[in-house]
């Protein structure tokens, strides 16, 4: 097993004070001006300070619509992030990590309620930044070797976000307000360290609203049914067909079912579904076939394949043996649209988020999506408005010869090489900075 078996539990100096959580919405006023950077550095602004804005705003900023809404005449912001929650069901969280974590505060209050991470977040987090070197230094003249002392850096920034997003778990009484950590990517092919690598990390991370990722694997889905039995609750990453989320559903059932528990109310999982990086490989088919039908589908395979995986969704958490289920408080396992920024610029910067509006669901965007809809987005049901639309375009490009089964794998196989790529190069990048400044490096 990866070395994070050898990881300590931190200590209870090691979490965030009490004193951080998130201050009452009733003393603030509108923000703008968020720089793009992995997290936002927010600043406050009253009102009479906002400068005019327009539907589409620079790359540079993040325009936070605000409004009073509050009987007792006080300042309340609202967002498009709130009404997404409110009046359609649909979670909005952040698809990013890095110190300080406070920097999180400013989103939970226009209407963030999670965050997603994964080990190219990290790797752009600790790579680029000094705020972990006190941490790390400490961590390595104790005697730690480079991989220990990486996971002791996540684990205490995914405690420390966990401890931010508490209020939201506790309000919705474990429905949302989750952070997500990843198991090392070099165990997507390892069914028995991938199980052993989730206990340990819910173990140490210790906070009841830490979702553990493992990825959708072929390997790694009786993984996500025995963790489940054990009542832990998992984020399933990288989903790129509908025929590997069906088997993710199931191996979720199944985990209920075995567990053993009584009530079931305290293991809850998302599902991670990924929707550009799907539109990302399929366009370059359409454009190798180069037809005038296949190129009039570039930008469309993506929100379809959704839009079935959705009602895919509705009918397996419905029935006789999902209501067996319900009795004993099984909370279903939600849908949560990954990567929704948008790789092509030809395309509306809302392309995969506004068409994904549905109830009980989750949308975790980076900060490309999260700016472009707080701005633009319009709030509006909308996952299942066209399912006849997206079956035919669905249909249209099997016809077309586009493998949908051979598109999943490739792209799984893609993403598990990316965040092994970008766990080696941390790593490396660690190794060397413990070099660089004279560490003893084991």
């Amino acid at each position: 097993m990866a070395t994070i078996s050898k990881l300590s539990s931190p200590s209870p100096a090691a979490s965030l004070s009490s004193s951080f959580k998130p201050r009452s919405s009733s003393s603030l006023k509108c923000f703008v001006g968020f720089p793009s950077r992995p997290l936002f550095n927010s600043k406050l602004l009253s009102s009479s300070t906002l400068p005019s804005i327009n539907n589409h705003p620079s790359k540079s900023s993040l325009a936070v619509r605000c409004s009073l809404v509050d009987g007792n005449g006080s300042s309340v912001k609202r967002t498009t992030l709130h009404d997404l929650y409110e009046k359609e069901g649909q979670s909005p969280w952040y698809d990013n990590l890095c110190r300080p974590v406070t920097d999180l505060l400013p989103l939970i209050e226009s209407g963030v309620r999670g965050v997603t991470s994964n080990p190219a977040i990290f790797q752009k987090a600790i790579s680029s930044s000094n705020a972990y070197n006190d941490q790390f230094r400490e961590l390595v003249q104790s005697g730690k070797d480079i991989e220990s002392a990486y996971w002791e850096l996540v684990v205490k920034d995914i405690q420390d976000a966990c401890k931010l997003f508490e209020p939201i778990y506790d309000q919705t009484d474990g429905g949302d307000g989750y952070v997500s950590v990843e198991v090392s990517p070099r165990l997507a092919d390892d069914t028995t360290g991938t199980i052993e690598a989730a206990k340990y990390l819910h173990k140490v991370v210790d906070r009841p609203n830490v979702y553990i990722k493992i990825p959708a694997t072929a390997p790694c889905i009786p993984s996500i049914k025995e963790v489940i039995a054990n009542g832990i609750s998992v984020n399933v990453t990288l989903i790129f067909s509908i025929a590997r989320y069906e088997a993710v559903i199931d191996a979720y059932l199944d985990g209920l079912e075995a567990s053993g528990l009584s009530d079931l109310s305290r293991v809850t999982s998302v599902a991670s579904f990924f929707v550009s990086r799907v539109d990302t490989l399929i366009d370059k088919l359409l454009e190798s076939i180069g037809t005038p039908e296949a190129l009039d589908l570039r930008g469309k395979a993506a929100v379809a394949q959704a839009a079935l995986a959705y009602r895919l969704y509705q009918k397996k958490f419905s029935g006789p043996r999902w209501e067996a289920l319900v009795k004993k408080g099984a909370k279903k396992q939600r849908l949560l649209w990954a990567s929704t920024s948008v790789k092509n610029p030809a395309y509306p910067d809302t392309l995969y988020v506004a068409p994904l509006i549905g109830p009980d669901t989750v949308s975790t965007m980076p900060d490309q999506a999260l700016q472009a809809f707080v701005d633009h987005g319009t709030v509006s049901r909308t996952i299942d408005a066209n399912v006849s639309e997206a079956e035919g375009i669905y249909s249209a490009l099997e016809k077309l010869g586009i493998d949908w089964g051979k598109v999943g794998a490739q792209l799984e196989d893609e993403g598990v090489e990316s965040f092994k790529k970008s766990f080696d190069s941390l790593l490396d990048t660690l190794q060397e900075k413990a070099n660089t400044l004279k560490f003893v490096a084991s």
